[in-house]
């Protein structure tokens, strides 16, 4: 699996169980498995949720009415800015 592959299921396991719509991201936290220390890690790329949040912060169009499309933002911000 590739690393982005890896990297959008694992988005979607920690962000599917939110309360969608969400209007931002602290409406994310109380889904995250470990919460604020929640990291990211595929193919030799690791995130915490927190630096996820401050590199995204600009591409974020809030509010996303299901998983798939805040993944989809997420994944578009990734390969914009170089992370993957």
């Amino acid at each position: 699996m590739s690393t982005e592959a890896e990297l959008r299921e694992e988005f979607i396991t920690a962000f599917e169980d939110a309360e969608y719509p969400v209007t931002g991201q602290m409406d994310l936290v109380p889904a995250l498995p470990k919460g604020p220390r929640t990291k990211f890690e595929a193919g030799g790329v690791s995130f915490s949720v927190m630096e996820l949040a401050s590199k995204l912060g600009s591409h974020a169009n809030f509010p996303y009415e299901d998983v798939e499309s805040l993944v989809d933002d997420i994944m578009d911000a990734l390969r914009e800015e170089d992370e993957i």
